[in-house]
């Protein structure tokens, strides 16, 4: 039809302009002249025609090349995302412009089952234009969404400094299955079941002699295999799979995806993640196999080597579905059933907390291949007539949901630096960096010969791999089938290290030297959540852009399936840096989906009585304020609200409000006269006493003093609800608590908080319980107190954030600076200085505890909020009034940074001139407005470059 119109267009042109020679013909216009100009109109009618189609094609969904952009299309925060699990998904994007001062006006969403479609009329969704400037988190509204379905989508957007609109270039999403009867006739299938009897759930600490024979011998790590035909064309092909606790799949031979560690950790009783994948160019026509190996993660974790823990909840399992479509609208399934085959695989060893062993000679050479029968001529098969059918399990109970938090991923990879080979039997290859993750090996040894992969984080004095602190035995083991070179990986198990000690066993179990196998290349690969780095920081201080990395790669070494304490001894989710570490993790990284998965964690973890513990998902019941610790739970009042304020949300606060206030009654219930005293207060602030519970900081006044806060900061998330009666209830109760706390730890008369700790001094003063008549004398004792100890740091992994934020938010970032910027007491440079290329556990980074801990990194949101001055306005959420306000600090001459919010990347840099002028160059992006104070200058600005001077 297209066609057709534009046909026609073009011949009515011709025909308007030779009506006109031909007229001048008659009129007497000389022949070569009549040519020439006729020629002449006719190019130019062409051009002309040409220009008016292609304004007609960008007016139904070109995309922009005018002066702004519409771009980095997101359908629930994930760009061209597989597998969305909601039924009415969000989209976001964002604008760019050459322009200052750009607003969007409106807005216009389409929503298409083809391209062709959302070109033409779109079938499922047409918003029409909505005046609006809301660009994150729009709901889709149109016809129902049909599971394992590409759906293509496009936006239209019309700023103030234009009147015609933009359509952006097509983005598409892929639907998971969004019910759970679509789960219905896919069986969780099993190589064995565990027997109920010999079950250990929640899992248990400690040593498990009081388990008897249960959790003695490690699960078996099976093979699953299915084969099938396909003779039609194929449009599409989706799978989705769990495996657990730990899976890789493979599609005729080749591991569908480079991720890691799938799928995301989580309470298997209450919710079990699936992965989506596109298989369609995996497959082809005739015999194709799908296979998969599993492990048992948190599933499964014997006594065997190093345990954290000892849980026995069931033997690895397996449950998939692939939906085929056809070009000729027929489709397929491809389902776990019994007619599914099993065996055991090469892994003959894996767990979460001990290692992994893989026997070469156990290899059944193209197991994931199409069978003998199916194969096609001249292509390699596989003969599965020894293995086993699978056995099917009920499954562990939870509900199948769609994984939308990004997977771990392999990040880096590093070479060793240095080799140590003076001891034969064990060489030491130290690769520069402490980093969650794996070895790959690439050897050649003799059939039998088995090659021992030790990796630690710190060495002892005899210069071989010490775990004492990071959780020992703990081993990669590889036995060699042939004298062959070969590559190798765990696929299963990780640890935190900076060097691997090596050693070989013979053919007997003997150990050899090591050079009995020849070792060709030994890399470190570091692994880490998949969101993408957001943000950016340096400065002329060499010592802060060295902490600033030492933090960051706490971090990095931390977020995994969960946001873990330590990647190797404990690989847990302590709640207390979810909240704490917050915002210095998002400045640093997109973590929309992976604290939506936390506040899940928290929803599966939280007890009847209301209790949230401290660790999420809850694989092991600990005691005492290990369990419950007021600063550990409040995260689930917490981190919904800095997620919705960083973000702008508000769909996370509905969700999880019955959490929070569950929460927060069940601390009502435990105090006495509004004041609690337990937990683990102010852990690791240093005392008299080695690193542990609080020792400076009375236990009440962390207790309650998050108590106070979490109420305060629900009564501000029922406002935002508009649940009034609620607002005005938690208002009430958090007076109540202020006041008991004043009157309990408030000394009127010295102006003193409890002890006077620095913990003592900060938490009130951040959370304003402090009476305002008090407060400038309570930050001057505070200040006073620190300068008395002569800038060294005394709080702990709960107190120190709110030491910092309390002297920022003050114009007190010379403390901040002196208090930090050295090496001679213990803090970030003293722990440098002693060799750490991560943050470490204790502010000693002492040789006792891990040395690879994201807590204590508080001083990164100083980076970003104070030296480069991002922050957001009072009330302003999702980063769309932004503040501009850098802390100048003597012994600073430069600041480069950089955030990239849910609205686009904000950037400050600023330099301090030879006469003392700073100069400051700020970006603001599109849609979004900022204040900017200089030196108690004040500058509202929009969108765009911004150069500013002070004295």
């Amino acid at each position: 039809m297209k066609i057709q119109r534009i046909t026609k267009e073009l011949i009515a042109h011709f025909f308007f302009i030779s009506c006109i020679f031909e007229s001048l013909w008659k009129m007497g216009l000389n022949k070569s002249n009549w040519m020439k100009y006729y020629c002449i109109s006719l190019i130019f009618c062409l051009f002309t025609f040409f220009i008016v189609v292609n304004a007609k094609n960008k007016s139904i969904g070109s995309p922009s090349t005018g002066h702004f952009m519409v771009y980095d299309l997101r359908c629930q925060n994930l760009k061209k995302p597989l597998g969305i699990g909601e039924s009415s998904p969000s989209f976001s994007w964002e604008l760019s412009s050459s322009e200052k001062r750009v607003i969007q006006t409106a807005y216009q969403i389409m929503v298409a089952s083809s391209p062709e479609k959302l070109d033409r009329d779109p079938d499922m969704w047409n918003s029409g234009k909505i005046t609006s400037d809301k660009s994150t988190f729009i709901d889709y509204a149109g016809k129902p969404l049909q599971s394992a379905e590409k759906y293509y989508w496009k936006v239209k957007v019309w700023m103030n400094k234009s009147m015609n609109g933009e359509w952006s270039k097509p983005a598409y999403f892929v639907t998971g299955l969004l019910t759970s009867d679509k789960w219905d006739n896919a069986e969780w299938v099993a190589y064995q079941r565990l027997p109920d009897s010999m079950k250990v759930y929640p899992g248990v600490p400690g040593s498990g002699d009081q388990l008897g024979d249960k959790v003695l011998k490690p699960a078996i790590v099976p093979y699953f295999r299915k084969d099938f035909s396909l003779h039609k064309k194929i449009k599409s092909a989706y799978l989705f799979v769990s495996g657990l606790g730990q899976y890789a799949l493979f599609m005729n031979g080749k591991k569908v995806d480079t991720t890691f560690i799938n799928p995301a950790w989580s309470d298997y009783t209450k919710r079990d993640y699936y992965n989506s994948y596109d298989v369609t160019s995996f497959l082809k026509d005739g015999g194709n196999a799908v296979g998969a190996v599993v492990a048992p993660g948190f599933l499964y974790i014997n006594r065997e080597r190093y345990h954290k823990l000892l849980i026995a909840e069931d033997y690895p399992m397996l449950r998939l579905k692939m939906i085929i479509h056809y070009t000729d609208g027929t489709s397929k399934e491809i389902v776990t059933d019994n007619t599914w085959k099993t065996a055991q695989s090469a892994v003959t060893f894996s767990s979460v907390y001990g290692g992994e062993d893989f026997d070469a000679n156990k290899m059944q050479a193209g197991w994931n291949l199409p069978s003998l029968k199916l194969r096609q001529a001249g292509q390699p098969g596989f003969d599965d007539h020894s293995w086993k059918n699978v056995v099917l399990v009920p499954g562990p109970g939870g509900k199948m949901q769609a994984q939308e938090s990004y997977p771990v991923v392999f990040n880096e990879e590093f070479k060793p630096v240095s080799i140590d080979s003076a001891n034969k039997k064990l060489w030491v290859y130290d690769f520069g960096q402490n980093v969650s993750g794996i070895v790959r090996i690439e050897a050649k040894g003799q059939r039998g010969y088995a090659i021992r992969i030790i990796p630690a984080e710190l060495l002892k004095d005899n210069h071989t791999p010490d775990q004492n602190a990071s959780g020992e035995p703990y081993d990669w083991q590889y036995t060699f089938s042939g004298d062959r070179q070969v590559k190798w990986q765990s696929l299963f198990s990780y640890y935190g290290f900076r060097y691997a000690g090596i050693e070989v066993f013979n053919a007997n179990g003997e150990q050899v030297d090591v050079n009995n196998v020849h070792i060709k290349s030994l890399l470190s690969l570091h692994t880490q959540n998949g969101a993408p780095q957001v943000g950016e920081f340096s400065c002329s201080d060499t010592l802060f852009d060295k902490i600033f990395r030492l933090i960051r790669w706490g971090i990095r070494n931390n977020l995994s399936n969960v946001a873990t304490d330590c990647p190797h001894r404990e690989k847990l989710g302590w709640l207390e840096e979810a909240h704490l570490m917050g915002n210095s993790i998002q400045y640093n990284y997109d973590i929309l989906q992976f604290y939506n998965k936390i506040i899940k964690d928290m929803m599966d973890a939280q007890l009847p009585d209301g209790l949230v513990p401290d660790i999420a998902p809850e694989y092991v019941v600990f005691s005492d304020g290990f369990r419950d610790s007021p600063e550990w739970g409040s995260s689930s009042v917490l981190v919904p609200w800095y997620v919705y304020q960083w973000y702008g949300d508000k769909d996370i606060l509905l969700k999880s409000y019955d959490m929070m206030k569950r929460y927060v009654d069940y601390l009502s219930r435990k105090a006495n006269h509004y004041l609690l005293s337990y937990g683990l207060g102010d852990w690791y602030d240093i005392g008299p006493n080695p690193p542990g519970p609080s020792q400076l900081t009375p236990l009440g006044v962390t207790a309650t003093g998050f108590y106070y806060y979490d109420t305060k900061i629900l009564g501000k998330i029922a406002a935002v609800l508009h649940r009034e009666d609620d607002a005005k209830k938690w208002s009430i109760l958090a007076d109540s608590i202020r006041d008991a706390f004043n009157k309990k730890f408030l000394d009127t008369v010295t102006k003193v908080y409890a002890t006077g700790s620095q913990t003592s001094f900060a938490l009130p003063l951040y959370f304003e319980i402090a009476p305002e008549k008090y407060k400038k004398q309570l930050l001057n004792n505070l200040v006073d107190s620190i300068a008395a100890h002569d800038y060294a740091i005394t709080a702990g992994d709960i107190g120190f954030r709110y030491v910092v934020q309390t002297l920022e938010n003050n114009g007190e970032s010379e403390i901040i600076y002196k208090m930090n910027n050295r090496e001679d007491v213990p803090g970030y440079g003293y722990q440098i200085k002693k060799g750490a290329t991560a943050l470490t556990e204790s502010w000693m980074a002492l040789r006792t505890v891990s040395n690879d801990h994201m807590m204590l990194g508080h001083l990164m949101e100083w980076f970003y909020s104070g030296l480069g001055g991002i922050r957001q306005q009072e009330g302003s959420v999702g980063y769309k009034k932004i503040l501009i306000e850098p802390q100048f600090i003597k012994g600073i001459n430069w600041v480069n940074c950089s955030y990239n919010s849910i609205n686009g990347e904000i950037a400050v840099n600023w330099k301090r001139l030879k006469d003392d002028k700073i100069q400051l160059h700020v970006e603001i992006p599109a849609n979004t407005i900022a204040k900017v104070i200089l030196k108690n200058k004040e500058f509202t600005i929009g969108s765009g470059k911004h150069d500013f001077t002070a004295q």
